[in-house]
């Protein structure tokens, strides 16, 4: 596969807007359920590959541009991608030092700990969850191999 070359910024928002139109992408049903959160798994990869550029600010913007998206309530996603990003950051040396399955298993730490905040914030006005609500997580953390190598291959100048 050949590499891209382009500036950081350029390639950190270029790949949050493709990952917001996979998010917003018209899917077939089985795998609308399953789909995972294509935005935050593509701030955790920036925030493991270059954490100077993906900052908790920068994750708290995309959050809420999620949410305008989405049609969600202002701050949701937010809060979420924020608090996940702030985790990245504080662990990225030693994440990054893991073995791509072990990667897995602390990104799922990650989607999970999202999912819990959406959660928490969908469940204050009493709403039932059902199991499907989770699936994403486990699928996040199944294609993280992948997203990890696809985004690997932009090279940064």
């Amino acid at each position: 596969m050949a590499k891209i070359k382009l500036p950081i910024l350029i390639a950190y928002w270029l790949t949050i807007a493709v990952a917001m139109a996979l998010n917003i992408t018209p899917w077939a049903a089985p795998f609308l359920m399953a789909a995972p959160d294509w935005v935050l798994l593509t701030l955790i990869y920036w925030t493991l590959a270059a954490p100077e550029t993906a900052g908790v600010g920068k994750a708290w913007l995309v959050g809420l541009l999620v949410d305008v998206l989405t049609g969600q309530l202002l701050g949701q996603y937010a809060l979420a991608y924020a608090l996940s990003v702030f985790l990245g950051v504080k662990q990225h040396k030693r994440i990054r030092q893991y073995p791509i399955i072990q990667q897995s298993l602390a990104v799922f730490a990650f989607l999970l700990l999202a999912r819990v905040m959406i959660f928490w914030i969908e469940n204050i006005n009493h709403q039932t969850v059902s199991i499907n609500f989770w699936l994403p997580v486990l699928t996040g953390a199944v294609v993280w191999p992948v997203v990890s190598l696809l985004l690997r291959n932009i090279h940064i100048v």
